[in-house]
C-alpha cells in the first residue's frame, strides 16, 4: 500500500488538481450561504440543465423554523422570472435529487439585472450562437452572379446574402 502512494506522488510530480486546491474554499463559502453540498454550486448546469442554468443561478439556502426543508433562493433576470416560476417544481425536484433527499421544500426567485447589486452581479450566459463563418469567395461569387440582374442595390445585396447562406449550407 505504501508503494502505491509513492507511485502516485511520483506520477503527479508534486502537482495537484486545481479542484482539490479550491475545494476547501468553495465548501467554506458554500456553507456560509447555507449550501451543505457544494456540488450544487459547482455543478449547477449539470443538475438543473443548460436551459435553466443559462437564466438562473443559486444564491443561498435558508433553513427556517417552519418545519423540515429549506428554501433555495435562485437569482434570475426579470424577463426570465415568469418562465422560471413555471419550472419551480421541476427545479426543486432536480436539486433534491442532488442532495439525495427532500432537503429543499421551497424555491424562491429573486429578480435583478445581470449587473446590479452585490449579489446580483451574475453574468448569465447568453444563448449559444451558431458558429457560422463567412462563406468562402467562390460561394460569394456564385451568389453575386445569381443576383446580378437585379437593379435595386439594397435588394441585390439582400439576395446575395440569401444566396450565399443557401449555397454554403451543409449538404444532407
Amino acid at each position: 500500500m505504501a508503494r502505491q502512494g509513492s507511485r502516485e506522488i511520483h506520477r503527479k510530480r508534486g502537482f495537484a488538481h486545481a479542484s482539490s486546491l479550491l475545494q476547501a474554499r468553495i465548501r467554506r463559502v458554500g456553507e456560509k450561504r447555507g449550501f451543505a453540498v457544494s456540488r450544487l454550486l459547482t455543478h449547477w448546469a449539470e443538475i438543473v440543465g443548460e436551459d435553466i442554468a443559462r437564466i438562473a443561478r443559486p444564491v443561498d439556502v435558508k433553513y427556517g423554523r417552519e418545519g423540515f426543508g429549506a428554501t433555495l433562493t435562485v437569482l434570475t433576470t426579470g424577463a426570465n422570472a415568469p418562465m422560471l416560476e413555471m419550472q419551480k417544481e421541476a427545479l426543486r425536484e432536480k436539486v433534491n435529487a442532488c442532495y439525495g433527499y427532500a432537503a429543499i421544500s421551497r424555491v424562491r426567485l429573486t429578480q435583478t439585472a445581470p449587473t446590479g447589486f452585490a449579489d446580483g452581479q451574475a453574468e448569465f450566459a447568453p444563448a449559444p450562437k451558431s458558429a457560422r463563418s463567412a462563406p468562402d469567395p467562390v460561394v460569394r461569387a456564385q451568389a453575386a452572379e445569381l443576383s446580378a440582374d437585379v437593379q435595386d442595390d439594397g435588394l441585390r445585396a439582400a439576395l446575395e446574402d440569401l444566396a450565399a447562406n443557401v449555397l454554403s449550407r451543409p449538404k444532407r
